[in-house]
């Protein structure tokens, strides 16, 4: 059974990046996502859980193993375990699908704008410089501020440091979602998505890629201005 009709998102895991030339000669840097199959384990009702949404299981490879608890959770809706897990929304007005259900990457249609949210690199502890682009100090002429963050409060008043303040700390390492990414092609049949541009996260990585929730216009040819006599 396909659930394809009313979901919204898909889980897919990042292989890489390329280039793919259009039929103009434009190049396209795109991203390679292996998007599907997935799974639907479980599908949340407004009556039982107060609203919609179905939790969805990324098939892929040999079953991992599972405790004795989510065993019985996989095995309610009859399908394998899944090393990840999600929670979707359902488009509005649309049916959840079933519990069982299959999910393909064909919910998506090229030229379509989707969000992808994943996990960005981790870059450890880092300076002010490089993880809130500080400009820096002096490099020379005796100057002994460098790479120092300066000062980080008043004296006076308010006499402590202001909630917010940018500090040297962990980078990296977050969730992040970046929007607007157009779909440039969809290989149904090997569970492969492109999509323009960078996503987050190291190759290899999980993604959850979702219809765009604020999907900018495209941008229209501009008349060219009429230069005016000297």
């Amino acid at each position: 059974m396909s659930a394809n009709s009313g979901l919204t998102a898909i889980i897919g895991r990042k292989v890489g990046m390329t280039q793919v030339f259009g039929a103009d000669g434009v190049v396209t840097p795109v991203t390679v996502l292996k998007a599907g199959p997935c799974v639907v384990v479980q599908a949340k009702s407004v009556d039982r859980d107060g609203y919609e949404a179905v939790q969805i299981g990324f098939v892929e490879g040999k079953a991992p193993r599972a405790n004795k608890a989510m065993a019985g959770h996989y095995a309610k809706a009859n399908v394998p375990p899944t090393r990840v897990r999600r929670e979707v929304k359902i488009a509005k007005g649309a049916t959840a699908p079933a519990a069982g259900s299959e999910i393909a990457c064909s919910i998506f249609a090229p030229g379509e704008t989707v969000d992808v949210i994943g996990t960005s690199k981790g870059k450890g502890f880092q300076g002010v410089i490089k993880r809130h682009n500080f400009a820096g100090g002096a490099a020379t002429h005796g100057s002994m501020f460098h790479r120092a963050p300066g000062g980080i409060g008043a004296s006076s008043f308010p006499s402590r440091v202001i909630k917010g303040k940018r500090f040297p700390g962990h980078m990296g390492d977050e969730r992040v979602t970046t929007r607007n990414l157009k779909v440039v092609k969809v290989d149904a049949d090997n569970n492969v998505l492109l999509l323009s541009g960078a996503v987050p996260g190291a190759a290899g990585g999980y993604v959850v890629i979702r219809k765009a929730v604020a999907k900018k216009p495209d941008p229209q040819p501009q008349p060219e201005k009429k230069k005016g006599k000297k």
